[in-house]
């Protein structure tokens, strides 16, 4: 099934919801909306569903327009961040429910596929019991396990793990990963988190205050983002961005530290430096630059130490691999290395990127945002 939005906008009163946008989410795939709160997703969503009618522009499948049907003549499935489960059926029931009303199976095959979809999502055990008597967790698993169910052409998942515990949602980011190439459904996730944007994989669009900032596939937008916006969405921990001065192919960043750039092609003047937290090293490399720091707070999570450093430039956060024993206000070098270095001009476009093993040059051209207005 083949979802366009041409030209949407949503108003709410004086408030703009979201603003003119055109997106094509690639047919039997996953399209991921990534952005912070309040950037758009859950509105875009409610459109695409036809829970709410856009302000303007149209919404179309396989090039029919579909802007007026209302939801329950549309063939589609969506599960929210807050679950919702039939009271008074068991789990068992819930998870049945959109496959007894299409009858197109018989109660074995119905039967089969309840108890495989409950195994995926862990709640096999459950299934005799009522909502009531579960989790929020539980429940957002049953309601999950229904949308799969009923098979709808078109699905959409508004940060349906938000509210599982950390281990659980990684385990289940996997099965939703499986479960989804094994089907044909279009699929639309809604996150905040890039984390879980590279975990799905397929096609991402950042969203952000109600702008489509870009859209393409996921590794491409996330080594290639096409502004500063996106860079910055798509980044966690959060990209380190330094000012600077770009002249002749080098930007000066303090009075003793400067970085060529001749990837930046002959632009000059202002400029903002971009370098992902696992890209700063404690070990040079040939051609790296050298920043002096000391340490400003050093964090364990999981098997890697985040260490933010005082240094000429300002505050970075390196993100090194295994667990390093780093007190306050030591003195530590990060270095630098140029080729691992993101450069936006004063509007914050893209003037350069790193280049990917193997992939495309470090001025790609920009992807796009396929979005109007």
């Amino acid at each position: 099934m083949q979802l366009s939005l041409d030209g949407i906008a949503q108003q709410a009163g004086s408030q703009a919801c979201l603003y003119p946008m055109s997106l094509e989410p690639m047919a039997g795939a996953v399209t991921v909306l990534l952005g912070a709160t309040q950037a758009g997703k859950t509105s875009l969503m409610r459109v695409m569903a036809g829970l709410d009618r856009p302000s303007a522009g149209r919404v179309l499948v396989d090039g029919t327009d579909v802007t007026g049907m209302p939801v329950r003549e549309r063939n589609v499935s969506m599960v929210y961040q807050q679950f919702i489960n039939y009271p008074s059926m068991r789990v068992f029931d819930n998870i049945a429910s959109p496959m007894r009303l299409r009858r197109q199976a018989s109660r074995d095959d119905i039967a089969a596929r309840v108890r495989s979809l409950a195994a995926r999502l862990h709640i096999d055990h459950l299934l005799d019991r009522y909502p009531a008597e579960l989790s929020g967790g539980q429940q957002q698993r049953v309601a999950l396990a229904r949308a799969l169910a009923k098979g709808a052409p078109l699905m959409l998942l508004d940060e349906p793990l938000v509210n599982l515990d950390y281990k659980l949602r990684e385990e289940l980011r996997e099965e939703l990963t499986h479960l989804f190439a094994q089907g044909d459904a279009t699929v639309v996730y809604a996150t905040t988190e890039p984390a879980e944007a590279l975990l799905l994989g397929g096609y991402t669009a950042v969203l952000d205050a109600g702008e489509l900032l870009q859209y393409g596939p996921t590794p491409e937008v996330f080594h290639y983002p096409d502004s500063l916006r996106v860079a910055r969405a798509f980044s966690d921990p959060p990209m380190n961005l330094v000012e600077g001065t770009l002249q002749g192919g080098w930007v000066t960043l303090s009075d003793d530290i400067a970085v060529p750039v001749p990837e930046a092609g002959r632009h000059a003047g202002p400029v903002t430096v971009g370098v992902r937290a696992a890209a700063l090293r404690l070990d040079g490399v040939p051609g790296s630059v050298p920043v002096p720091g000391r340490v400003a707070l050093a964090e364990l999570s999981g098997s890697d130490t985040f260490v933010h450093a005082d240094t000429p430039v300002g505050n970075l956060v390196a993100q090194f691999a295994g667990v390093f024993d780093l007190r306050l206000g030591a003195p530590l070098t990060l270095h630098l290395d140029p080729a691992q270095l993101y450069v936006f001009d004063d509007s914050g476009r893209r003037l350069s990127a790193p280049r990917r093993p193997g992939g495309l040059a470090a001025n790609v051209p920009h992807a796009g945002a396929a979005a109007g207005g």
